[in-house]
């Protein structure tokens, strides 16, 4: 899915005017310059890699990529083929969905990040990649993940996002805790009688009613909506990324009906005039404020539904079962040191209340946050294609691409990388603590650009970056504060991962 961003925009965002584009785009006849920085003499390589013949070779490639290898052995097994991080291949779908699968690859933490360069790139209709849903899925409009910063809609629909997050942030810590708190207390009462308990469908709902109750402070039980949110939510961004997905159907009958077709946009219309109504209705003050930015109320009702529904609920779809994941599996000492953590700062900088400035004094939480998103970024692949040549560095050869060509980064292998980071396949939570952790953060980019880096009207990444930190810190919290620790099973879904708890330990300090 997440900007690419997968993640929710920020009630906690300081960004508060717009600001004028001053950057001028180069011609395709000028000089080449450097995406990487030049100070070092690497030789130049031409791009590897062979994209078959047409149709053959994007069909060929579709299929290693979700069947016969999966998609981190397709790119390893080319990466060792041709002995380079960057490479050609072509990216699915392909026939029939995509016009042009050739793309150049990206695997490391230093070529990755020329896909932040909005004077380089461009990110016009490149959300998903290769291909672009239908917009009878948004409405009829092209909605902020599609757009490119030198367009002119982009920076007043993000300056909307912005506003949204900032103007109810004073209850998203206590919505979160009413909402999530809710969720323990099932699983605890589902383990009790059954052994075990989903956490992935519990937290489709509590995700769904906590963005509802925080950004709109409404109830989605008390709308027309009722429980059908996360249900519909679910089919309708099937219907999007469907093409990029397997669903464990039989391989060739998968392969037609998802990854060569369009899932017909009708067969889910009244599901999204459902949604369309519950925040025609609930997001009043928002669209006020659209039209004060001389944004319509219907293209900004398409864009806010877009960012809680898309954006906001498919990161927390994603990213929470992840973040139990990885801290589930680091076992007690971890949990016991979290929950020491958790504790004292609630108590001595909060009072005994969930604070921000309790929050801000707890380290190895926050570093935690920031490892599982480091360790499996809910957003996998970024896309731009090239503005003009230019040069593209990897650690070790430098690249000519050409004014045009579509470029493609996969995030989990530039943000495991061994040249990088130290044990970069091992998730460490403390990863990011003290003065030896902090410059690490630059090459943590699960928001379309570098954690040290902000969001701004001017930029593609994601408007949510500190608000995504901030809940999966708060999911932290609520768990510590509750429990010593948990066990988990784990097991795969077509979104991220299934997590199943299996025990929950209850405080007993």
């Amino acid at each position: 899915m997440a900007a690419a961003c997968l993640a929710f925009t920020p009630p906690l965002c300081s960004h508060g005017r717009l600001r004028g584009r001053s950057q001028k785009t180069a011609s395709v006849s000028e000089k080449p310059v450097m995406a990487m920085p030049s100070s070092s003499e690497l030789p130049v390589r031409k791009i590897p890699g062979d994209c078959g013949l047409p149709f053959v070779g994007p069909i060929q490639d579709r299929l290693a990529y979700f069947y016969f290898q999966g998609r981190d052995e397709f790119f390893k097994s080319r990466m060792r083929r041709y002995n380079s991080t960057v490479f050609r291949a072509n990216m699915p779908p392909g026939p029939f969905l995509a016009s042009d699968p050739r793309v150049i690859v990206l695997l490391d933490a230093a070529s990755f990040p020329v896909l932040f360069d909005t004077t380089l790139v461009e990110k016009r209709d490149l959300f998903t990649g290769t291909f672009m849903p239908s917009t009878q899925l948004t409405g009829g409009f092209r909605v902020l993940s599609y757009l490119d910063p030198s367009e002119p809609n982009h920076a007043p629909l993000k300056f909307l996002l912005f506003f949204l997050l900032s103007n109810r942030r004073h209850a998203v810590i206590p919505e979160f805790r009413h909402t999530y708190g809710a969720l323990f207390e099932t699983m605890e009462a589902e383990i009790a009688a059954k052994g075990k308990a989903d956490f992935g469908a519990a937290n489709d709902r509590a995700a769904f009613d906590f963005l509802a109750r925080s950004f709109f402070g409404r109830n989605p039980k008390d709308s027309e909506l009722g429980l059908d949110g996360p249900g519909l939510i679910t089919k309708w961004v099937l219907f999007q990324v469907g093409p990029l997905l397997t669903l464990g159907l039989p391989t060739y009958l998968e392969d037609l009906l998802l990854h060569s077709f369009r899932l017909p946009p009708a067969l889910v219309r009244s599901d999204y005039d459902r949604l369309a109504a519950f925040f025609r209705e609930s997001a009043r003050p928002v669209l006020d404020e659209a039209e004060r930015l001389g944004i319509s109320r219907e293209e900004a009702l398409h864009n806010i539904l877009f960012a809680t529904c898309f954006n906001s609920f498919g990161g927390m779809k994603f990213l929470f079962p992840s973040l139990v994941k990885w801290i589930g599996r680091a076992g007690a000492p971890l949990h016991g040191r979290l929950a020491e953590e958790v504790r004292t700062a609630v108590q001595e900088i909060g009072g005994g209340e969930v604070t921000m400035r309790a929050i801000e004094a707890m380290p190895l939480t926050a570093s935690a946050a920031y490892e599982a998103l480091r360790i499996e970024p809910p957003v996998p692949l970024q896309y731009g294609r090239a503005k003009r040549d230019m040069v593209v560095a990897s650690h070790d050869a430098a690249f000519q691409v050409r004014a045009g060509e579509m470029l493609v980064g996969y995030q989990p292998f530039a943000t495991r990388d061994p040249r990088v980071f130290e044990r970069a396949e091992k998730f460490v939570a403390d990863r990011f603590v003290g003065a030896g952790g902090a410059p690490l953060l630059r090459h943590v980019m699960w928001s379309n650009g570098p954690e040290t880096e902000a969001p701004t009207t001017e930029n593609k990444q994601c408007a949510g970056k500190d608000f995504v930190v901030m809940v999966a810190r708060l999911l932290l919290v609520e768990l510590f504060l509750r429990y010593d620790s948990f066990e988990i099973e784990v097991g795969t879904a077509a979104l991220g991962s299934s997590v199943k708890l299996t025990s929950l330990k209850k405080a007993t300090f």
